[in-house]
């Protein structure tokens, strides 16, 4: 008889989670770099706890994929800026199988192709709106992620990192630069905003 679905989930989580420390937070998305994007970048977080299943059982629903295709599209559904880790995707399919959420069969060079079963689809189904506020969040990533890589933008912060970095190394600062310097970025941060 299979166990609670709750229980089993939090159980393989946790045993998931005991081996890998801290290594799992940052799988989760929130210090994980793919490419030098950010799954933790400037503190911003793609997935939540737990998240990442629901991405997987909507991408699935879509058509049957092998690992790397889901690392792929979650990729470029994220336009760079998260590439979720081998250690995160495959685990998460084993957990999706044992829960009778997913099937696979073993394809060309011993690769599986998993696809949703009966009962991956009712999951799919009941989770909809779950789904769509993280694919809704995974798409302002993208596009943050996206326009926060234009070229202009990234020699305006290096130029920005570069003229601090001059301005504190070459002598202490008195009280009222540190607050004239803290006072321009504070500025140039509601400027931004209201772009």
């Amino acid at each position: 008889m299979r166990k609670d679905r709750f229980t089993e989930e939090r159980s393989f989580l946790n045993d998931r989670r005991s081996g890998r420390g801290r290594h799992a937070e940052q799988e989760e998305g929130r210090g994980r770099h793919g490419r030098g994007g950010f799954g933790g970048h400037h503190g911003h977080r793609i997935f939540d706890h737990g998240e990442v299943r629901y991405v997987m059982v909507a991408l699935l629903a879509e058509k049957p994929s092998y690992g790397y295709e889901l690392i792929k599209d979650i990729e470029e559904r994220l336009s760079g800026a998260y590439s979720p880790s081998p250690g995160l995707v495959y685990p998460t399919l084993t957990m999706l199988e044992e829960m009778g959420y997913a099937t696979s069969e073993t394809g060309v060079g011993g690769k599986k192709l998993y696809s949703l079963t009966a009962e991956g689809r009712e999951f799919h189904k009941t989770s909809k709106a779950m789904i769509e506020a993280i694919f809704a969040r995974m798409a302002r990533a993208a596009d943050l992620h996206g326009r926060a890589e234009s070229p202009q933008i990234v020699r305006a912060i290096q130029n920005l990192r570069f003229t601090l970095k001059l301005k504190s190394g070459a002598k202490k600062l008195t009280d009222a630069q540190v607050r004239a310097i803290a006072d321009a970025l504070d500025e140039a941060a509601k400027r931004i905003e209201q772009c």
